[in-house]
């Protein structure tokens, strides 16, 4: 995906410059851009938040019930 190769720094050169210039021309594709950095900035610095215990035994039991059913 060439979005998560750009954010990653990791875009072909070229191809880089390309989407460069379209993010100069496109507000809708720019701020796609700047809104999906953000969410990744604000999840990188986020600190876990605890599950409570119920929460965190129903998260358990379906993760169980859906490789269960992936195994079958």
């Amino acid at each position: 995906m060439e979005l998560e190769s750009y954010l990653d720094q990791e875009l072909d050169p070229v191809l880089r410059v390309s989407l460069e210039e379209h993010l100069l021309k496109c507000k809708k594709c720019r701020l796609i851009v700047d809104t999906t950095k953000k969410t990744i900035e604000i999840y990188c610095n986020a600190e876990p938040a605890p599950l409570p215990q119920d929460t965190r035994n129903r998260l358990h039991q379906a993760l169980a019930k859906r490789l269960r059913r992936a195994q079958s």
